[in-house]
Parts: C-alpha cells; sequence; structure tokens
C-alpha cells in the first residue's frame, strides 16, 4: 500500500467514524498533494512516496510555524488546534532522529568533507540534509552543522 493509498484510507475511517477533526485535516492534506501532481504534472500518475513525504513534511512545517505565531499573538486555542494537526499528519512522516543521532551524522559528514571551517556551512548543510531527508528538521541539522563547525576550527 503506497502512502497515499494508506492516506485516503484513513480518511475514509475517519469519515465513517465522524472523525471530523481528523477527516478535515486529512482532506486538506489530500488537497495539498493533488495540489502537488499539478504543479510536477503528474495528476495522471501521481506523486510517488518520497514526494508525498515531503508534502507532508511541508504541511507539517507551515502548521509549526503556525504555532509559534498563533502562540505570539496570544492565540492559545489556535496553536492548540495546529498541534493536533501535527499530531493526524506526524503518523506519516518516518520516525524523527534524535539532536545527537542527526550530529552524528553531520559529524560523518564532516569527517568525510575533510578539513572544513564555518566558511563550508552551506557545503556541510546540504550534504546533511540530503542523507537526513525526512528524518530531522532542517533546523535541528542547521544547529547541529553551527556547533560541529564551531568544534572543528
Amino acid at each position: 500500500m503506497t502512502l497515499r493509498e494508506k492516506i485516503t484510507s484513513d480518511l475514509k475511517g475517519a469519515m465513517k467514524a465522524g472523525d471530523s477533526f481528523k477527516r478535515d485535516t486529512l482532506r486538506l492534506l489530500d488537497s495539498a498533494i493533488k495540489n502537488g501532481e499539478i504543479e510536477k504534472k503528474k495528476r495522471e500518475e501521481g506523486l510517488n512516496d518520497e514526494e508525498v513525504l515531503e508534502v507532508i513534511a511541508r504541511a507539517v512545517k507551515q502548521r509549526q510555524d503556525s504555532v509559534s505565531q498563533f502562540e505570539k499573538g496570544g492565540r492559545p486555542e489556535l496553536a492548540e488546534q495546529e498541534k493536533r494537526e501535527i499530531e493526524i499528519l506526524s503518523v506519516y512522516l518516518p520516525e524523527q532522529l534524535s539532536k545527537e543521532e542527526v550530529q552524528a551524522v553531520v559529524r560523518e559528514v564532516i569527517a568525510l568533507s575533510g578539513d572544513v571551517s564555518a566558511a563550508d556551512f552551506g557545503k556541510v548543510m546540504g550534504q546533511a540534509m540530503a542523507r537526513l531527508k525526512g528524518q530531522a528538521d532542517g533546523n535541528v541539522v542547521k544547529d547541529a552543522v553551527k556547533e560541529e563547525l564551531e568544534k572543528a576550527k
């Protein structure tokens, strides 16, 4: 079963169970996936699992940004709603790595790159993100790269 089929199946299950919040969240995700298919001109064959994961990760990231904005704006009820949506969407993402695991991967990338300095941040960040695709938040990777490059000085 592809990831897209799993989402559709869960959407149907939420409809049958009468879970309107989960139903609405999955409908928004389904719509985002369809928009991704249109953008990539893949409406007939659909997106593969990796591309669907990118759409889900983008949706989670948008909601995380919304949570921080709502909390800054003094709207805890809206922040809570976004957090519930993140919980529903996170089920479809791969297990996120811990900060220590991310740092270990970054150390490996730096070791393979040889002699690096703070000026090589972009190069190290690009290689680390390629290896950690979907397994870690970009901000966690960025912090780990900064920290490890400062140690390498």
